[in-house]
């Protein structure tokens, strides 16, 4: 009995390096979010096939304070596992980024069930970013991490430090030991522990179109560790047609029928003139693994390539998860699990469910450029073919008054279908955007709709092209504005390090403190037919 197969990506959209424990029957899997609240996203699954969410592990104030982070800096790489009755969490929270500096703090969150109540954060170490625990057969947890080295004529990515953990103490001790350095660029270390070998696992060449996942094992933990003979085990650097690209950064999983199968992020490109850019960002694969006789690990499909289509486990029947609906018409008591905020939850100064039964209130807040106090609520983009649809009312009576429908990459690039006043003409609607730090606007595209009751907006994805639109009764649509480049939307866009991916949501400022509030009716998100 098998429940099929297993198509990738398995998390479409935003979900970067995925981190993967089975506890009894069930999988989880645990994704990086960056700038973005709630963090760390859990999904669930029997089979390996199919996933449903399973909540955020960093869901409130206390255990995540995000304000003032730069864009891609916030929540890098979790890593989650399982032991001694208790979920662990290890994740970095990344406050500068670029060169030559990485501010950053490694902390440990637990629980008993991964639902939570999870732990207060017990602080680690700010020597480097992608920290995982490896917790051996004799009852010592250790921490791993890369060391950052900002000094000029040194490798940044400057080794593999270990170090023990005691849960009592919540601490590290002793000190911290280089088990592996490397002349090519090595990140996000885990440890396992098969068949007399240490085996450690390593992101290589950065998370872009080098990327990879490289092997090495010793008889000790503390080494001395040897590479991999034949080089990388997953690669698509000499593949650039690939469909799967910049594949890398994994963990392994056991099944209970003791297949091994690798969790790892790829990027799905869309193909333009300007070059290879993925929308979506890095998403969650898997793929099946097999030992080999002289004890490596191989893709058990042969070569370095990942797959899109692998057979699912051996012993488990399919448990497909509830199907998300496209629609969401703001009638529960809270937010669905699937939207998000910028780098802080949600409360009641912003955001209301209640004020209005039955519509989102945004009170207006900062500029589409803030990194403190943003209102905005956005989900994933899981295709690139897609359509988003909202209807809003919402009455300006000044320039710096704005709400409407937001396509998001980060605070540096965005297009924005806004609402706004203008002097003598009322209700205006148009289309402003940031491109990689330059803000503009199309003045010429603009609409006056100071006699529509109520403003629907659409954003409609097709591959390379972002089109807008606007309704006054959501039935007689005209275009606002002309096709705008979606892929600008993109991890490979522009001149700054970039980690995150599409976003589409709603969004309403208030420039001058008043917090003018804009009511959404409903959100769709809705992929489009091939």
């Amino acid at each position: 009995m098998t429940a099929g197969h297993i198509r990738n990506p398995v998390l479409p959209g935003f979900h970067p390096d995925p981190s993967i424990v089975r506890v009894g029957a069930d999988y989880f899997l645990a994704t990086s979010t960056f700038e973005w609240f709630p963090g760390v996203p859990v999904h669930r699954s029997t089979d390996l096939v199919h996933w449903e969410p399973a909540g955020h592990i960093l869901d409130r104030a206390d255990l995540l304070d995000l304000r003032g982070v730069p864009d891609s800096a916030g929540v890098w790489a979790p890593s989650l596992s399982y032991h001694d009755g208790r979920f662990w969490l290890v994740y970095s929270v990344v406050r500068t980024i670029g060169h030559p500096y990485k501010d950053v703090d490694n902390y440990l969150v637990t629980a008993p069930d991964i639902s939570g109540p999870w732990s207060e954060p017990v602080f680690l170490n700010s020597s480097g970013f992608d920290p995982s625990l490896f917790h051996d057969e004799d009852g010592r947890t250790w921490l791993l991490n890369i060391q950052w080295d900002p000094r000029d004529g040194h490798p940044a990515f400057a080794g593999i430090l270990l170090q023990e953990y005691d849960p009592g103490k919540q601490a590290l001790i002793g000190a911290p030991r280089t088990v592996l350095t490397h002349d090519v660029l090595i990140e996000g270390p885990n440890v396992y522990r098969h068949n007399g070998w240490y085996y450690l696992m390593l992101a290589e060449g950065g998370t872009g179109w080098n990327h990879g996942i490289l092997m090495a094992r010793s008889r000790e933990l503390t080494g001395p560790y040897e590479l991999d003979p034949a080089g990388s085990l997953l690669t698509t650097r000499d593949a650039p047609e690939w469909p799967l690209q910049k594949a890398g950064h994994g963990e392994l999983v056991r099944t209970g029928e003791g297949e091994w199968f690798l969790a790892h992020l790829a990027s799905r490109p869309v193909r333009t003139l300007a070059g290879a850019r993925c929308v979506l960002g890095r998403e969650t694969c898997l793929q099946r693994v097999v030992w080999t006789d002289d004890g490596w690990l191989r893709l058990a499909d042969g070569g370095r390539l990942p797959s899109l289509e692998v057979a699912a486990p051996r012993g488990v029947a399919p448990t497909p998860a509830p199907v998300r609906p496209a629609r969401d018409d703001f009638d529960a008591p809270a937010l669905a699990p699937y939207w998000n905020t910028l780098r802080a939850p949600a409360t009641s100064q912003w955001l209301s469910l209640a004020e209005r039964p039955g519509h989102l209130r945004l009170r207006g807040r900062q500029s589409p450029h803030s990194r403190y106090d943003q209102s905005l609520v956005a989900r994933r983009l899981t295709s690139v073919r897609c359509e988003a649809t909202t209807v809003v009312d919402f009455r300006p009576s000044h320039f710096s008054q704005l709400a409407g429908l937001i396509c998001w990459y980060d605070t540096t690039t965005h297009y924005y279908l806004r609402l706004t006043h203008a002097e003598g003409r009322g209700r205006v609607l148009g289309v402003v955007f940031t491109d990689d730090g330059a803000y503009g606007e199309l003045p010429s595209c603009e609409l006056d709709v100071d006699a529509w009751p109520l403003v629907h907006l659409r954003a409609r994805f097709d591959g390379p092209e972002l089109r807008f639109a606007a309704s006054p009764d959501g039935v007689s649509w005209q275009d606002v504005g002309p096709a705008l480049e979606a892929t600008r939307l993109s991890d490979d866009y522009g001149e700054r390090l970039r980690f995150t991916g599409a976003f589409v949501g709603v969004c309403a400022q208030d420039l001058g403190g008043t917090r003018v509030a804009a009511d959404f009716d409903w959100f769709e998100l809705r992929d489009l037919a091939p």
